[in-house]
């Protein structure tokens, strides 16, 4: 009997035709899954505030020059941080929004300077003076002094029943690593800028606890960025600032209710008590019906819909966010990018002046130079205005010194005009710990420079005429810029830092103020009637971040807004942040001389 055998084509053509057929329909289902989710996001974005509105504003997390909102794989949830300039934007916008009413605020752990905790604060003032009201609440384990630093310019600022309250004053604690290299037997070969006695961020490789220089320049810091801190605290709840300074030298406030005696707070209220109070404020009978838009949902559609509105209208200003350390390319302030915005700003006929946001403690000195030049480039035809954020130390005020004029906020760390540079010697490490040895050969005698080879007096020589070509590089740039003399720069660098109040005094910055100071004066400068800013990086609405963010906060049951951040505990994850950092150093460093991190 002969086998009758099936064709292969008879088999193929089905089973394919079956599998286009069922891909089609599967990708049907899940764009109309898609599709939902974007009409819900549309419907909720196009639907008109009512006029009762009250903006809810949940502070939590990383506070950002820039919004951003990102996709955690390990989680599978969004990864947000909320702008500074959003923020600002969002509240004067508000200002003049008939819809609304009001403000609620909501503050959790907040990470960000003091600097750009001031800027909030004083957006929050202007929005409460502008007749609108603002209700603050602070709940959870522990309000901290940054805070309370924020809800002290709220006339009606409330606090958990039995919450704890932290007012103690400024402290840092820094972290030395110089003992764990001994034990690995590794050695840090240190270059710093002649004279570079400040220029500390060196230290926790060469030594296990402060120098006194190092320490010196740390206090005065911290005294002075406390004093700005207790004078903006006793203009606002009507204390002098001895009777604050003797609250926390005593421990006086360590909860809510100790709180509300010294008028930190109005009153220690439960939640149900705070939306009753926001019902009465409205003009309402039940908190059920209050009408709460989330802040930032409200401030990153009005700030989007501004931009594309600008462009439209040739934009006048440009305003240039810089943010985080500064290297050729990568995730941060990257040269590739900045120096890109400022010359695509400078060719522009329509941009009138530049406002440069910085917000760096510095980093390559390659990098740093790249954009030095771009701002010096600018500055010839259109004038740039710097603003300061938390911090324009080393590379950062190096980036800003080409600037026309520069504004600082009194709290600013600024300066550290100095260099340095790491060269990790491992050798020992490797055949003392692991047994490795190595050998070399070369047709001259320098040309084999390793990490697993000690550097000779001689190499340590001519890198360090190198660095110190850096540094009269720098001292000069900022004597030109700053119009100074030389001498005089170096007897205020030397890597040391100053605060933006000490800066104005000694010359490195000229006025004191925010972004929007900045702007103001810039568009002044520049004859400007009506500022249509276009900002860099340009803002954009993805797609794919609103549909993650619509499931995010169906997730997690929200109508507010929220900063999520990664899982990895803070203590944790700041180890590995250092890790990275000095990972990534390469060639001569202009950085911040320590990192503050004031508690």
């Amino acid at each position: 009997m002969t086998e009758k055998r099936i064709s292969f084509w008879k088999i193929f053509w089905p089973a394919f035709t079956a599998i286009i057929v069922a891909s089609v329909v599967y990708l049907l289902i899940f764009f109309g899954i898609i599709g939902g989710i974007i009409a819900s996001v549309r419907d909720e974005d196009s639907d008109e505030n009512s006029s009762n509105t009250i903006l809810h504003m949940t502070l939590e997390g990383e506070i950002a020059e820039n919004s951003s909102s990102k996709l955690n794989p390990s989680s599978f949830s969004v990864d947000k941080k909320i702008g500074l300039s959003d923020i600002l934007f969002g509240l004067e916008k508000a200002e003049t929004d008939k819809n609304i009413k009001g403000l609620y605020l909501e503050l959790s752990d907040i990470n960000c300077g003091i600097s750009s905790a001031r800027e909030i604060r004083r957006a929050l003032s202007k929005f409460q003076k502008s007749g609108k009201f603002v209700i603050a609440y602070t709940s959870g384990e522990m309000v901290s002094q940054k805070q309370l630093y924020l809800t002290t310019a709220i006339k009606e600022s409330y606090g958990f029943p039995g919450t704890m309250v932290e007012f103690l004053g400024l402290g840092t604690e820094p972290m030395f690593f110089k003992n764990t290299l001994d034990l690995l037997g590794v050695e840090m070969q240190v270059i710093r800028g002649r004279s570079n006695d400040f220029k500390s961020a060196v230290e926790p490789y060469l030594f296990s606890r402060m120098s006194d220089s190092s320490r010196l320049q740390t206090s005065q810091l911290l005294n002075n960025i406390w004093k700005e801190v207790r004078c903006e605290i006793s203009k606002d709840i009507q204390t002098d600032t001895a009777t604050l300074s003797k609250i926390a030298n005593n421990a006086l406030v360590t909860s809510v209710e100790e709180g509300v005696n010294y008028h930190f707070f109005k009153a220690a209220k439960y939640k149900d008590e705070i939306l009753d109070l926001l019902t009465k404020k409205v003009n309402i009978e039940s908190s059920d019906d209050l009408d709460l838009v989330p802040f930032e949902k409200y401030a990153r559609k009005n700030f989007y819909n501004q931009q594309i509105s600008n462009n439209l209208s040739k934009p006048n200003v440009a305003i240039i966010l810089a943010e985080g350390g500064i290297s050729v390319d990568g995730d941060e302030l990257t040269s590739d990018n900045i120096a890109k915005y400022i010359r695509e700003a400078r060719i522009d006929d329509n941009i009138k002046t530049i406002v440069l946001r910085v917000n760096s403690p510095g980093g390559s000195a390659l990098a740093s130079d790249i954009i030095w030049r771009e701002v010096v480039l600018a500055n010839k035809s259109k004038k740039v205005v710097v603003s300061m954020g938390d911090v324009a130390a080393s590379g950062g005020y190096y980036i800003s010194t080409a600037a026309s004029h520069i504004f600082a906020e009194p709290t600013t760390i600024t300066g550290s005009i100095g260099v340095f540079g790491i060269i990790p010697y491992t050798g020992k490490f490797f055949q003392d710990k692991l047994g490795i040895t190595f050998d070399k050969v070369t047709t001259n005698k320098h040309a084999s420079l390793s990490l697993n080879h000690k550097l000779t007096q001689e190499e340590l020589i001519l890198i360090q005429k190198q660095v110190d070509k850096i540094y009269t590089d720098f001292l000069s740039k900022v004597a030109e810029g700053r119009k100074m003399k030389p001498e005089l720069v170096h007897r205020y660098a030397r890597g040391r830092v100053w605060t933006g109040s000490e800066a104005k005094k000694i010359g490195l910055v000229d006025d004191l103020g925010g972004l929007n100071d900045a702007i103001t004066y810039a568009a002044q400068q520049a004859k400007i009637n009506k500022v249509i800013p276009r900002y860099w990086p340009e803002k954009k609405l993805e797609p794919m971040e609103e549909i993650l963010n619509q499931l995010e906060d169906i997730k997690e049951g929200k109508n507010a807004s929220s900063i999520t951040t990664s899982k990895i505990p803070a203590s944790i994850q700041k180890y590995y942040t250092e890790l990275i950092k000095l990972e990534s150093m390469q060639g001569i460093q202009m950085r911040m001389p320590f990192n503050l991190e004031i508690h």
